[in-house]
């Protein structure tokens, strides 16, 4: 695998990405172009809603299974933390939001002290900001 970082750790699903989504829009603009061109009718009404409706199911999806990697992400930096941090930041621990803790999980343990402490006292919770403090990259190939 190619050596991640953060220029290139966003992770794009071609079938999802390229290939269903553009699919779902050409749909719906195809529907849009029937009411315009057909009139109004049963069919032209439903279709375009049945094509709004494909959408967004397919958008919450993949919604639904972020939501729970950062979930698990959360649990797992937490322990991290509780691992790696200095005595006095282990009690701060429950402070730190998901933003904070999904960014951070991209430090290495030997950063992550350092790391925590300033966005704590900086009360950073720009998840692309956090990322790109990081000078020694954890990569994640296991992600949704």
């Amino acid at each position: 695998m190619k050596q991640q970082d953060f220029s290139n750790h966003t992770r794009i699903v071609p079938a999802f990405h390229m290939v269903a989504l553009p699919i779902l829009l050409l749909n719906l603009i195809d529907q849009i172009y029937r009411i315009v061109h057909l009139g109004f009718s049963f069919d032209t009404i439903t279709s375009p809603l049945l094509s709004v409706a494909l959408i967004i199911v397919a958008l919450y999806a993949r919604l639904f299974a972020l939501t729970v990697q950062d979930r698990v992400i959360r649990l797992e930096m937490r322990l991290r933390l509780e691992q790696v941090l200095p005595p006095d930041l282990k009690p701060r621990i429950p402070q730190f939001t998901v933003n904070q803790l999904v960014a951070m999980r991209f430090a290495s343990d030997a950063e992550l002290p350092d790391l925590a402490r300033r966005i704590v006292e900086e009360k950073m919770d720009n998840r692309k900001s956090i990322k790109q403090l990081i000078k020694t990259w954890k990569a994640d190939y296991l992600r949704a």
